[in-house]
């Protein structure tokens, strides 16, 4: 009750006394009490830590007793959740608390909870991964012979997505290709039999990746346990951890209390964006306090600057909040609710979306379904609103209605006759007209099945828009924050940098005097590469390059040098730090240090181990303040600076992605100019052809084993991430010898139509034009803009015509310059020079800004 008076306080309003009486009843009868008590006992010891604990998930947010406890953060009453649909009274069943914690600390939380209740008495549960249709095909393929070519083109004709999948045994009567191979090749016809009867077979074992077992004494005396040679998550300084030999089902059927400790990295997330806001400003925001409606956050939502909110970063979570105007937090919930293959099949997310933008009006059969629909206009959205519109027409208890909705959502057609007889008949006999209730009980089979579990789309609805508050309000904290969660994963790395230079702030390269392990927070608008995010640069390295700092920033690169330990940063470490770029802060260039790393360390080297050993000058002074201090301080070679090509592309090597530049950003505007679309949107299938602004990092030549003809596999990147192209033997023969690395092309082609239904498409290449060729063949030219009242003086235009003369070329192919005027009240003109042929090569641009400012000279397309 203490829980409950610190939510609501000391006088409890009656709805709420009434609901904690009834559930607390169910608890206690059912004989659950001891569940509810372990899992708060370990949540608050998360708490306690400091660990972030999620809101809630799954079906136990809807009780007040949770909540009062603090095991969820979600007001049941609030949001009309039901006790029922996590625990009812009349169909009992073990209940589900599963709880995210932090994904860096979840570990700590599951060692809590070994040496609470001993470590004989908890382990984790055994998972059996069975053999799917594709796995099973290229499994005996390859036992009886097959090529891997000839095993992944048949695998790959049985469907596996999530909306439509086949057993082989059905892939064998539906899909042409593979009857005629399994008719007329016995090869295919043994392989493909082996594969059907092997389907479904448990291949390997591994470990769940959350679920613990609790025994209330040793695990052995209750189920066969094994041991795992692997640290797993949360053993301690263990070297095995307790894995029991039930799964997750035969362990609730043998009444063993299990639970799920699930690591969710959005919570770490959270965290460090809170803490990258108190470092910076001193305050830390409550977020339990956020307004659940804040407007901001909504129109950032609806411009579709959904990138890193979490459950809406996919193209079709953010066309959906486009499209239905997203403005207040039922609309989070619900979408979080269609966005699956079942509503989405059945179209109930554009009726949602037309009602909610009026363009649909929204009708109740009868009134007393205004209040369970209106939130969803009209649509069942929610197995709780099957529920309630149970409860509310038949005149049934919660728990019954709990049985109803249970036999919708199994789609089992007997129970669902059975149970939608007894809604009908007693509606019915409450007074309702038959036909009404017939239509209705229609609708609850066919919206019912695809009801999504209300209480845990609120849950994660609640963090959903903490993530994009805190992107709305403290969009450099919360980038850094979720920057750092990516180090490792090189493409989502590359496409959160794009968003967060996107938003106006910038992304510095790595700093030894300013990074931190992860992405650090400068100021609002600029965030620092974190150090943690350089390849072969190892967390010993960086603890030592942070512990010397913390005596004082690095001066020079010998300074650097003389202070890190040399013992866990070898020449690697260095190497990798000049190529990043962490060192250009130091008062050099990385060329510079190239030259200089092998005599400094060697320098740096000797000075440390005098110091270990104590050695002492003439003078009776440690060697660092006398005789090290009496020498000339050292300066670095003079040798020229990297090519930026050759800067660069070290870069890329040892980051995985340019970072203080790119090799197409002089050509920025021709890829707004000419491209269709970026690299991150490949893979989705689309008839129409596809031009594409890349640089190519990557060739991989292969031989066609059909033909024997080459052809090339190519990674592309532009600046929204990177991908895997293709190029056949006939296009490749022409394309071959034009592709080089890190130079700037058009790249046009298009998907094949045969991978129309594939779920990640491939691109197919079919030309490569480098984007100077375009600027020197007349596809792109040069304007001048001028306005109507700007004080150029008549010296500025007679330079300009000086630069002009200077670059002009007679070349018939060379676009004329162009002149476009405009009056500021929407009078435009476009002139042409009929003498002035200005091929837009960046030393023309370059000197013509230099007289203009750069948004007085564009490029534009060439006609």
């Amino acid at each position: 009750m203490a829980g409950a008076r610190e939510r609501y306080g000391d006088e409890l309003p009656s709805e709420v006394q009434e609901r904690l009486d009834y559930e607390l009843g169910v608890i206690t009868k059912t004989g659950y009490a001891g569940y509810f008590l372990i899992v708060y006992d370990f949540i608050k010891a998360a708490r306690d830590r400091d660990i972030p604990v999620g809101p809630g998930r799954g079906s136990a947010a809807g009780s007040i007793v949770a909540y009062a406890l603090r095991i969820t953060d979600v007001c049941p009453l609030k949001f009309d959740l039901l006790f029922e649909r996590f625990l009812n009274p009349e169909r009992v069943s073990m209940p589900d608390i599963d709880v995210d914690f932090c994904f860096e600390r979840r570990g700590e939380v599951i060692e809590y909870v070994r040496q609470k209740y001993g470590r004989e008495s908890v382990g984790q549960i055994v998972t059996f991964g069975t053999m799917k249709s594709r796995a099973a095909v290229k499994d005996v393929g390859r036992t009886l012979g097959f090529t891997p070519a000839e095993t992944d083109a048949l695998a790959k004709l049985i469907p596996n997505g999530p909306a439509y999948s086949l057993t082989v045994k059905d892939a064998v009567k539906e899909v042409p290709e593979i009857a005629r191979v399994y008719k007329t090749d016995e090869r295919y016809k043994r392989l493909l039999d082996y594969a059907m009867a092997l389907e479904g077979l448990s291949r390997h074992t591994g470990v769940h990746a959350a679920g613990v077992v609790i025994a209330p004494g040793p695990l052995d005396d209750y189920v066969p346990i094994a041991t795992v040679s692997s640290k797993g998550a949360g053993a301690g300084n263990e070297e095995t951890v307790v894995v029991t030999q039930y799964d997750m089902n035969c362990l609730e059927k043998a009444g063993m209390l299990k639970m799920d400790f699930l690591g969710l990295t959005t919570l770490t997330v959270i965290r460090d964006a809170l803490d990258n806001i108190e470092r910076r400003t001193g305050e830390r925001p409550d977020l339990n306090e956020v307004d659940l409606n804040d407007p901001d956050t909504y129109r950032m939502l609806r411009a579709g600057r959904t990138t890193g909110v979490f459950q809406f970063e996919s193209a079709l979570a953010t066309d959906m909040l486009r499209s239905m105007r997203c403005d207040r937090f039922d609309d989070l919930v619900a979408s979080n609710a269609l966005m699956r293959p079942g509503p989405l099949d059945a179209g109930m997310h554009k009726v949602y979306q037309r009602r909610k933008r009026g363009e649909e009006p929204v009708r109740y059969a009868l009134p007393e379904l205004e209040p369970i629909l209106e939130p969803t206009y009209g649509v069942i959205t929610y197995q709780e609103q099957v529920m309630r519109l149970a409860q509310t027409l038949a005149g049934i208890s919660l728990a019954e209605a709990d049985v109803l909705r249970k036999a919708v959502g199994k789609k089992d057609a007997e129970l669902i006759r059975v149970e939608l007889g007894k809604f009908i008949e007693k509606s019915v006999a409450r007074g309702y007209d038959r036909r009404i209730i017939e239509e209705l009980a229609g609708q609850i089979e066919t919206f019912g099945r695809y009801g999504f579990n209300k209480s845990h789309s609120v849950a994660y609805s609640i963090v959903s828009l903490h993530t994009a508050w805190l992107k709305a309000h403290y969009p450099a904290d919360f980038m850094a924050a979720i920057l750092s969660s990516s180090i490792g994963d090189t493409d989502s790395v590359v496409k959160f940098i794009n968003e967060t230079r996107e938003m106006g702030i910038q992304v510095l390269p790595p700093d030894v005097n300013e990074s931190g392990y992860k992405f650090t927070v400068l100021d609002a608008k600029r965030i620092r590469f974190g150090l943690g995010a350089i390849r072969n640069v190892g967390r010993g390295a960086i603890d030592s390059i942070l512990s010397a700092r913390e005596q004082a920033p690095f001066t020079t690169f010998f300074d650097f040098t003389e202070r890190i330990d040399l013992r866990t940063c070898n020449k690697r470490v260095f190497e990798a730090l000049i190529a990043a770029g962490a060192l250009d802060g130091l008062g050099g260039h990385r060329a510079q240090y190239w030259s200089a790393l092998d005599s400094a360390m060697q320098e740096a080297s000797l000075k440390q181990q005098e110091k270990a050993m104590g050695q002492v000058s003439l003078f009776g002074l440690p060697t660092e303040q006398g005789a090290a201090s009496s020498h000339a301080p050292r300066v670095l070679p003079n040798v020229a600076p990297m090519a930026e090509a050759e800067r660069l592309s070290r870069e890329k090597e040892i980051l995985g992605f340019y970072i203080s530049g790119h090799p197409l950003e002089p050509y920025r505007v021709e890829c707004e100019l000419f491209a269709t679309h970026t690299v991150s949107q490949l893979g989705t299938w689309t008839p129409d052809p596809i031009s594409l602004g890349v640089v190519v990092t990557a060739v991989k030549r292969q031989i066609s084993k059909r033909s024997g003809a080459e052809f090339a596999r190519l990674t592309v990147e532009d600046f929204s991430g990177s991908s895997e192209v293709l190029v056949f033997p006939e296009s490749w023969g022409l394309l071959a010898d034009r592709i080089r690395g890190d130079v700037p092309v058009l790249m046009k082609g298009g998907y094949s139509k045969r991978d129309q239904d594939a779920e990640n498409p491939t691109f197919i290449v079919e030309t490569v034009t480098p984007f100077a060729e375009l600027r020197l063949n007349g596809q792109v030219s040069i304007a001048i803009e001028l306005q109507l009242g700007e004080s150029l003086a008549p010296e500025v235009m007679q330079d300009v015509r000086a630069v002009v003369d200077a670059h002009a070329t007679a070349h018939a192919g060379a676009p004329p310059l162009e002149l476009r005027w405009s009056d500021g009240n929407g009078t435009r003109a476009r002139l042409r020079s009929r003498s002035l042929r200005l091929a837009a090569t960046q030393a023309a641009l370059t000197d013509l800004r230099a007289l203009l400012g750069n948004d007085r000279v564009r490029l534009v397309r060439g006609s």
